[in-house]
């Protein structure tokens, strides 16, 4: 799909469910147990899907992606009812959550997994049960179906950034570190082998790599401060995977005396880091619109909760999928995509410490 059309159909979307009033939806219950949206009274042909989250340390997931695949079931499912869990980035408890909504009688089981590996666990039990799997966001082996962005691309966006940020400041040598993601999560790997595809060759030396357990942006920080004493004064730039890990690496340069501050990477256009960006803080993050993943997603559950076949755009190691193109966002981009796409109000993302910095971006 054009990136044209993913930003036009996101702001369509976002418009018509109420985004501002979605994102005030927050974190799930520890029980893992609630549903949310339309039932029928009678029950009748109502269908129950089960949206089966890793984690919440990404605000995405509670901010975005939950609120919005409520509201596309609602939409096109009135009668529906959603089973709603966070598995807080325990493979163990998502497994449980999952065996869960199967025993409440869940049609179907829409399933970012917290472990990729670990979910095709998962996807046996439900498919034991005659219950399809949509894999959300994350690949799972044996999945009915899959939507996603296109996750190597997302690498390579973040590394030509990065290195195109880099030389348009002067410097066509120097140490690169890279902060990449969770060990068990499929994405992290896709990431991570975009980024080398581009890295490897750019002539800029990668002097140290780590994979971050849980995405944690605390384990990032503990680990860029490790690095510093080794790398401050050849450092040009850090490749990290998402805006989490970007932001513990900037706290660790900056308590270490960095400066300036090198370009450093990023990936889901969490608010803290598009202020990042319009401070000048941070180069760039990864913009992966998920009015459109949400949409796709509701649509295919909807279909495999009624025995039909959803629509695909291709297919992933044999499972028909549904992928969608990432968008770089830097500065001069944040006016263009995030603000023209109602992700955040004006009023939240220009606050008093960054209101200069918005101005002079041309966002009012």
């Amino acid at each position: 799909m054009p990136t044209r059309s993913i930003r036009l159909a996101g702001a369509a979307l976002v418009a018509g469910l109420g985004l501002a009033s979605l994102a005030a939806c927050g974190n799930s219950d520890d029980s893992g147990s609630g549903s949310s949206g339309s039932s029928s009274s009678g029950g009748g042909g109502a269908k129950k899907i089960a949206l089966l989250l890793p984690e919440s340390k990404t605000t995405r997931y509670e901010t975005f992606d939950r609120p919005l695949f409520e509201a596309a079931v609602k939409k096109d499912c009135a009668d529906c009812t959603i089973i709603y869990s966070n598995a807080d980035q325990d493979p163990a408890k998502q497994q449980q959550q999952a065996e869960a909504a199967l025993t409440q009688g869940a049609n179907v089981l829409v399933l970012d997994p917290v472990d990729g590996k670990a979910a095709a666990g998962v996807v046996a039990s439900a498919k034991s049960q005659g219950v399809p799997v949509v894999a959300y966001d994350r690949f799972i082996a044996g999945a009915d179906y899959y939507v996603s962005f296109d996750n190597e691309t997302v690498g390579k966006i973040q590394a030509q950034t990065l290195v195109d940020t880099i030389k348009a400041g002067g410097k066509t040598s120097g140490d690169i570190v890279m902060i990449n993601g969770s060990p068990t999560d499929p994405n992290a790997a896709s990431f991570k082998k975009g980024a080398h595809s581009v890295l490897d060759s750019s002539g800029f030396k990668i002097a140290a790599e780590y994979d971050t357990p849980d995405w944690s942006p605390d384990k990032a920080q503990a680990w860029m401060e490790g690095q510093i004493s080794a790398v401050k004064g050849s450092l040009v730039g850090v490749y990290a995977a998402n805006d989490g890990t970007g932001g513990g690496a900037i706290a660790a340069l900056k308590a270490g005396g960095v400066k300036p501050l090198p370009p450093v990477t990023g990936q889901d256009s969490e608010l803290a880091a598009i202020q990042r960006i319009l401070a000048g803080d941070q180069a760039m993050t990864i913009y992966k619109p998920v009015p459109p993943e949400a949409e796709a997603a509701a649509k295919a559950a909807i279909a495999l909760a009624n025995k039909q076949k959803p629509a695909s755009t291709g297919d992933t190691d044999g499972v028909p999928s549904t992928i969608l193109d990432p968008i770089a966002v830097t500065k001069d981009k944040v006016k263009d995509t995030i603000i023209k796409d109602n992700v955040y109000k004006v009023a939240d993302l220009c606050t008093g410490a960054f209101a200069a910095a918005c101005t002079a971006a041309g966002i009012s």
